[in-house]
């Protein structure tokens, strides 16, 4: 059992219900400022925050089952993070949106979670699940890395293409890593 703030044990529950998107919306707004502020100083980037989140909250299928998954983290009683799972293809999926609060990092949520979004993936029938991060979230690379994320090349249908405009690209991709996670294929494959 993974235990979070004051000991108190990290639950995932999907974003199903009012309570769970009034959370998920408080959160990746909270990440998507953060982010952006990061990305304007050490970047020079911009990105409509409002744009993101009304697209996370609002597409029915963009992290919704059946081809994606959007889960709050909770501790305490008290939501503390969040993390999505959605399609590219029919066989990739991207994780996007990992955040946890600051008080409830290095706990084992974050590990949780990226673990709990890749087992869904392979449930899905992903054989490989991307991410995009920007280069300053070392810790959060070397977490990834921990569970076989590798470095690849920019892809095609990175999240950021909707939301950077076209002549910032170059400079986006060039502050981001790119990560992906392959899965071995089955013997009847």
């Amino acid at each position: 059992m993974t235990v979070g703030m004051n000991g108190a044990p990290i639950e995932l529950a999907a974003v199903a219900d009012t309570p769970g998107r009034e959370a998920a919306r408080v959160l990746i707004t909270e990440y998507l400022n953060w982010i952006a502020d990061a990305a304007a100083s050490k970047y020079g980037l911009k990105f409509d925050v409002k744009a993101m989140v009304a697209s996370d909250l609002n597409d029915p299928v963009k992290f919704f089952p059946p081809s994606g998954r959007f889960y709050v983290v909770r501790s305490a009683g008290v939501y503390v993070g969040v993390g999505c799972l959605k399609r590219i293809t029919p066989e990739v999926g991207e994780i996007q949106r990992m955040y946890l609060q600051p008080p409830a990092r290095g706990c084992g949520a974050g590990r949780r979670l990226v673990e709990h979004l890749l087992a869904d993936a392979q449930t899905i029938g992903y054989r490989a699940v991307r991410l995009e991060s920007l280069k300053f979230l070392v810790e959060a690379h070397a977490l990834y890395r921990s569970v076989g994320f590798r470095e690849i090349a920019p892809y095609m249908g990175n999240s950021m293409q909707d939301y950077q405009a076209q002549e910032k690209m170059d400079r986006y991709r060039s502050s981001a890593v790119f990560m992906e996670r392959r899965f071995a294929r089955s013997s009847g494959s």
